[in-house]
């Protein structure tokens, strides 16, 4: 049987886990990760990430205005690195990052995780877990629901930045949640926790 679905291929306009645009080759879908804006900043601890479901391209909107919509998703980390707060404002729910993001048992690495998404099913990150890709994320079946990928150093970028987010159809209404845990995994491999 073939399978006719399209992933969804994002492009990370910077490769930066704190702060980029992805935007859908096709149109389908644009998010964004940003700290909060000036405005909020009061209300959010230093090191805080928004994830926006923004609903058009990052190249037909002024980087100076404001998102207008409430974030998606908001990050909390803790000082020195450490893992804080995971909300998703439109669902009203909020946990601890260690408990949203569990190592995937008590001796795997901090790199080896799993999280519940809000249709009730496990997905595992893994870091490096498959040749050419930096991130794979897998359901409990292991079937690979969406990989992470970053332009090697020595390729040449073109009009692109060649950092892509592949997530597969069947899972594209879970791409804030793919996009969430995925950044605290960038944030825990970044800050080697």
């Amino acid at each position: 049987m073939l399978n006719r679905s399209l992933p969804y291929v994002l492009e990370d306009r910077t490769g930066h886990y704190a702060g980029s645009d992805f935007d859908e080759i096709y149109d389908r879908l644009f998010l964004h990760v940003s700290c909060p804006p000036p405005s909020r900043t009061a209300d959010y601890a230093e090191t805080t990430l928004m994830i926006y479901d923004t609903g058009r391209r990052s190249s037909s909107r002024r980087q100076s205005r404001p998102a207008l919509r409430e974030p998606s998703v908001v990050l909390e980390f803790g000082p020195n690195g450490a893992l804080g707060t995971v909300s998703f404002p439109r669902l009203a729910v909020s946990a601890p990052m260690s408990q949203y993001l569990r190592k995937t048992s008590m001796f795997s690495s901090s790199l080896s995780r799993k999280f519940t998404a809000s249709n009730g099913e496990d997905y595992r990150w893994v870091y490096r877990g498959v040749k050419e890709h930096e991130w794979t994320c897998a359901d409990s079946r292991d079937y690979v629901v969406a990989h992470y990928t970053l332009k090697p150093p020595d390729q040449p970028s073109y009009n692109t930045s060649g950092n892509i987010l592949t997530i597969y159809e069947p899972w594209a209404h879970l791409a804030t949640e793919i996009l969430a845990s995925l950044t605290i995994m960038r944030h825990l491999a970044a800050n080697k926790c």
